[in-house]
């Protein structure tokens, strides 16, 4: 007997925004490991700074954005998988957040504060988001 619930409006809402807002993200880290950088006005110094990032750093990277991205597309198909890739983003996150914030100097023409509380806060939001719609038998 299947016993998952009737999914609810805001699940549509909240799945397609942060789906919308996690592909920004994504398209940001293709367009800095495809080299095209330069096309969307960024300076030498700025393209310096994303190249000298370590394999490990970049790692954190990919999986903070294809966690996020994974975990926003499998809440809109209303999967229970959705939680560990949403971890796995949050992973990433605390990752790449380490990498740019304590560990290396970030050129001050990237540093966005309210960006960066918007992504915290976004992909914290999510997470929570996802627990709650498991707990509530939304997910399957």
């Amino acid at each position: 007997m299947n016993t998952t619930q009737k999914a609810p409006w805001h699940l549509w809402v909240i799945g397609g925004v942060t789906l919308l807002f996690n592909a920004v993200g994504g398209y940001s880290y293709t367009m800095t490991r495809t080299g095209q950088l330069a096309s969307l006005g960024m300076t030498a110094d700025q393209i310096a700074y994303f190249d000298s990032y370590p394999v490990w750093a970049n790692t954190f990277w990919a999986l903070g954005v294809w966690g996020a991205i994974a975990g926003s597309l499998l809440l809109l198909f209303r999967s229970k998988w959705a939680v560990p890739a949403l971890c796995i983003s949050v992973v990433g996150l605390i990752g790449t957040s380490v990498y740019q914030h304590i560990l290396t100097e970030t050129p001050e023409s990237l540093q966005s504060w309210p960006l960066v509380i918007a992504i915290w806060a976004t992909t914290l939001f999510l997470l929570w988001y996802a627990f709650a719609m498991r707990k509530a038998d939304v997910l399957r």
